[in-house]
């Protein structure tokens, strides 16, 4: 059907109006971004362990300028961007150590905390090491301090986290599951031991995303977008353990971060 003149003119106003009104949508969710002031905060999965290229100013903390709050930052340029996250971080680490850049003007910040309260460390330790039974009952030991003592210590956190940045969206992050069961792993640990340490990680996530959501914090799932690339899977994001960098073991590779980790942060926020 043939258009009038004054038809297709109307027409081509509102096309002309619809582009406009597009491109000022476009720019202004840049300016979002550009406005952000942004604040990394936590433990070694967001300081980027495991990621490699490390920046040598951030001694023991091992920052990775591949972690996710970095390849976030690169992405969308924010108007400040303090990196505090450092490997080891439990809950008090990041109360006494990491909020100093916090204030009224931060309008987002995002964590990772709770893994190294729970004994992340030595539970695997334990399960490399030693027998099923004794893997298994750290696990269980595991799960009790995530019950008992963890969601006092992470509403520390994320009081004095709110305390100091009233104005900020905070971005919670969980931990992957580490094995994919019945996968490709011929030798290690058992598919019991896996399971257990898999169900140790949904435990903690939980607990996790209980806290956040009680402080009105959003809390960002991993899980989903590590699954089919956890260790035994054949495309691992994780390390298993690396007997050459002992401490870069069951953290995500550089591919975890931008793969897994950048992807469930920016979908959060």
């Amino acid at each position: 059907m043939r258009l009038s003149r004054t038809t297709a003119y109307a027409a081509s106003l509102l096309l002309a109006a619809g582009l406009a009104l597009t491109g000022a949508g476009t720019a202004a969710a840049a300016d979002n971004a550009a406005a952000e002031a942004y604040v990394a905060l936590g433990d070694s999965y967001s300081s980027g362990v495991g990621a490699g290229n490390y920046d040598s100013g951030s001694g023991d903390c091992k920052r990775s300028t591949r972690a996710y709050p970095v390849l976030w930052a690169n992405a969308n340029s924010p108007s400040s961007f303090d990196f505090t996250a450092c490997s080891g971080a439990r809950t008090g680490d990041v109360i006494n150590n990491q909020l100093g850049p916090l204030g009224s003007g931060t309008t987002l910040v995002s964590v990772t905390v709770g893994g190294n309260d729970a004994g992340f460390a030595d539970v695997m330790t334990t399960c490399v090491l030693q027998s099923e039974s004794t893997c298994i009952a750290r696990v269980n030991e595991a799960k009790a301090y995530v019950d008992n003592t963890l969601p006092g210590n992470l509403d520390k956190t994320y009081d004095a986290i709110k305390a100091k940045a009233p104005n900020a969206q905070v971005a919670v992050l969980g931990y992957p599951r580490f094995y994919q069961l019945n996968g490709s792993c011929a030798a290690g640990l058992t598919e019991n031991e896996r399971a257990a340490i898999n169900g140790a990680a949904d435990h903690l996530n939980a607990a996790t995303a209980k806290r956040a959501a009680d402080h009105g914090f959003a809390y960002a799932d991993v899980a989903g977008a590590f699954t089919g690339h956890e260790i035994c899977s054949g495309d691992s994001w994780l390390h298993s353990v690396n007997w050459g960098n002992i401490g870069e073991s069951y953290h995500p590779t550089a591919a975890g971060q931008s793969g897994g980790y950048l992807p469930t942060f920016s979908s959060a926020v």
